[in-house]
């Protein structure tokens, strides 16, 4: 049984090899409102994301940013090249909610109100824009039809 559970990893870690991602743990931002900024910039071009985000009002787009930042040099530590414009684009992210912290605060007539302040764990997946699909996506756009 140990050889099947270790050649099961050896292939986990092979497929691993070949993702580019970056993960950020415990932010103390409600899971809510990070889903926000992650629909905005799922699917999106990689710089194209991290304009939006620089330019975004809202508070987690600060983290949001750097972690785009992070993945997208962890695809350049693993291809030992320069991601050029318009080559990465955002392919998964997701949002998921992690421990809260709660807390009573003081209510009328010896009760207390429970406060719950959460956080959230994210992880985003980059990965690189393929010929064949810019080319489907530019013919989808000029005729409303996929052929």
């Amino acid at each position: 049984m140990a050889q099947r559970k270790k050649k099961a990893a050896d292939a986990r870690k092979e497929s691993l090899k070949s993702v580019y991602f970056a993960k950020l743990n415990d932010v103390p931002t409600s899971p809510r409102k990070m889903r926000l900024l992650a629909d905005v910039i799922r699917g999106m071009e990689a710089y194209r994301a991290l304009s939006a985000l620089k330019f975004s009002p809202k508070d987690a787009s600060i983290r949001l940013e750097k972690l785009l930042r992070s993945a997208i040099a962890n695809w350049e530590q693993k291809n030992e090249r320069k991601a050029e414009g318009g080559e990465l684009y955002v392919s998964e992210i997701f949002v998921d909610g992690a421990g809260m912290l709660k807390r009573l605060r003081t209510a009328p007539q010896g009760r207390g109100y429970r406060i719950r302040k959460r956080s959230n764990h994210v992880t985003l997946y980059v990965d690189t824009i393929k010929k064949e699909d810019s080319n489907d996506n530019q013919k989808v756009a000029e005729n409303g039809t996929k052929d």
